[in-house]
C-alpha cells in the first residue's frame, strides 16, 4: 500500500474527526510524558540545569537522553544527573547510547546504578540484504541479556530503513520475529511509521508489550500526500496523526513511556516547541 492509499484508507489519522470532537469523548489522559533531549541539545550544551528547569516547568515529568558529545550524562556523574533531573520533577528513564562512548557493558552498569529502565540502540542504518538484519537481531539479543542481568530493558528506535523491503521483506518484520520478547524491546517513532505507509496499530496490536516506548512528533498533510521525500515534520495537533486514538491503543498494548521529539521548527525555537508540545500532552484526552 502506497502512502496516499493509505492516508486515505485508515482510520488511524485524523482526517475528518474534528480535534475539538476527538478530546472532549473521554477523560483518559497520559499523565507522565517526557521529551528526548536530543530535541534541545544545543541548550542542553549551554546550560543543563537551566534547560531541565525550563523542561520541567513545562509540565514534562520524563526524561530521555542520549549519546551527544559529553554522554548520557552531559558531562556529569550519572548520580549527578539524575540529581539535578530529579530537582526538576524529572524522571531520567532512558537514554540512547553511543557505541563510541565507552564499552556497552559499561553504559548499561552506569545506567543500572541509577535506576534507569532502559538503553535504547538509535540506528543501524540500511542494510544490503535481509540477512545483515537477522544478524542485527542476533547482537540485539545479545545486548538484551547483558541489560537483564543488570535489571535494565534492552531497547531498539526503527528509523525509516526498517520499514523498506529488502528481499520482499520489511526488517522491522524480521527484526521483531528474530529477537526475544524478553530481551528485546522497542520504541516507536510514530512519524517514520506513518511516513513510510505503514499502519501503527498493526505493529502495536499484533506485537502486544513490544512496543514499550515511542517517539511523537505530527506530519504536514501536504507534504505526505505530496510524496515528498523530505517530510515535514510538525508540532503534535499541528498535522495528521491521530494521536487521540493510537496512544489510547498504545498503552493498551503495553506503552508506558511516551517521549516527545520534533525536529524540525518553523517560527519557533526548540524550546518553544516543547512547550506547545507539552501543552498538547497535557491537554490530550485519549479515544
Amino acid at each position: 500500500m502506497d502512502r496516499r492509499s493509505f492516508i486515505n484508507s485508515s482510520g488511524l489519522l485524523a482526517l475528518s474527526l474534528p480535534a475539538a470532537k476527538l478530546l472532549d469523548r473521554v477523560p483518559a489522559r497520559i499523565k507522565n510524558y517526557g521529551i528526548q533531549l536530543y530535541m534541545v541539545r544545543d541548550e542542553m550544551e549551554k546550560d543543563a540545569p537551566g534547560t531541565l528547569a525550563k523542561l520541567g516547568k513545562m509540565g514534562y515529568t520524563e526524561i530521555e537522553s542520549y549519546g551527544g558529545n559529553k554522554g548520557i550524562f552531559w558531562g556529569m556523574p550519572n548520580t549527578d544527573f539524575k540529581k539535578l533531573a530529579a530537582d526538576n520533577g524529572l524522571t531520567l528513564i532512558s537514554s540512547h547510547y553511543n557505541d563510541s562512548d565507552m564499552a556497552f557493558e559499561k553504559q548499561v552498569a552506569l545506567a543500572a546504578q541509577i535506576g534507569m529502565k532502559y538503553l535504547i540502540c538509535p540506528w543501524k542504518g540500511p542494510q544490503k540484504s535481509i540477512d545483515d538484519f537477522k544478524r542485527i537481531a542476533d547482537e540485539f539479543n545479545i545486548k538484551g541479556e547483558i541489560c537483564k542481568k543488570h535489571g535494565l530493558r534492552y531497547g531498539y528506535h526503527p528509523h525509516d530503513y526498517p520499514y523498506k523491503k529488502i528481499d520482499g521483506q520489511l526488517p522491522i518484520d524480521v527484526l521483531l520475529e528474530n529477537t526475544d520478547k524478553d530481551l528485546v524491546y522497542y520504541q516507536m517513532d510514530f512519524y517514520y511509521t506513518v511516513t513510510e505507509g505503514q499502519n501503527p496499530q498493526h505493529y502495536l496490536t499484533k506485537y502486544k508489550d513490544r512496543f514499550t516506548l515511542c517517539h511523537m512528533r505530527d506530519v504536514l498533510k501536504h507534504r505526505l500526500l505530496a510524496g515528498s521525500k523530505d517530510e515535514s515534520a510538525c508540532d503534535l495537533g499541528q498535522g495528521i496523526i491521530n494521536y487521540p486514538h493510537l496512544l489510547n491503543i498504545a498503552r493498551k498494548n503495553g506503552m508506558a513511556h511516551f517521549f516527545v521529539e520534533q525536529s524540525r521548527y518553523f517560527h519557533e525555537t526548540p524550546l518553544q516547541s516543547a512547550a506547545i508540545n507539552a501543552r498538547y500532552m497535557k491537554n490530550l484526552r485519549l479515544v
